[in-house]
């Protein structure tokens, strides 16, 4: 028998199928004789709180969302190895030609926790994959033990990061493309976002 969770799922595509296959057809129509063109590239955490389709009211077809555990960005390391977000994000900016890229925090996040938790015991957490992929992050824990300002600061690493794949640099250098770093506060509903000149998160909406 079905979970309730997953009944409410199945209705919630009814109500978007009913939205947009038959109110709004023609569009259902373009995304699927044209393709998707979307403009942003959002990299958000996978936390399920922190919806970014639900968080910007985005259309279908107008964001291209990479999801993992803390919003994280891997330096440029091109070898046999996976990489699932650095192949992603060269889709959508060698193929979809995006204009933007918005790495999207958040409070209370899980993966900076195990970070902050572990890292300053010198360990790693216990599991198989989140340790590794979390400590990419590390060298934001000198700014203290608050998980939040250790996320925000893991924000402006992986900002850094994305510079070191040559054809993001390219491409900003250019000025065709354009970094963000957001940071969303759950208890308050604020959007903080990174001001380069500043070098710090201002109160945005």
């Amino acid at each position: 028998m079905s979970k309730p969770t997953v009944d409410r799922m199945l209705a919630g595509f009814k109500s978007f199928k009913a939205m947009y296959y038959e109110q709004r057809p023609e569009r259902v129509e373009d995304l699927v004789n044209m393709g998707q063109k979307p403009e942003v590239l959002l990299i958000a955490c996978s936390d399920s709180r922190v919806d970014p389709a639900i968080l910007t009211n985005a259309e279908p077809g107008e964001m291209f969302v990479v999801r993992n555990v803390a919003n994280l960005v891997p330096p440029y390391e091109p070898d046999e190895n996976y990489h699932g977000t650095s192949a992603a994000i060269e889709f959508a900016v060698r193929d979809l030609k995006v204009k933007d890229i918005v790495i999207l925090g958040h409070s209370g996040c899980g993966g900076m926790e195990a970070l902050v938790e572990h890292g300053e015991a010198g360990k790693v957490p216990e599991r198989d994959f989140i340790g590794e992929w979390v400590s990419m992050a590390k060298c934001c824990l000198h700014h203290g033990p608050d998980v939040d300002k250790v996320s925000r600061h893991s924000i402006r690493n992986s900002l850094d990061n994305l510079m070191t794949f040559p054809f993001i640099k390219d491409r900003v250098d250019a000025g065709n493309l354009h970094l963000h770093g957001w940071w969303y506060g759950m208890k308050e509903g604020i959007l903080w976002q990174y001001d380069d000149a500043k070098e710090e998160f201002v109160q945005g909406l």
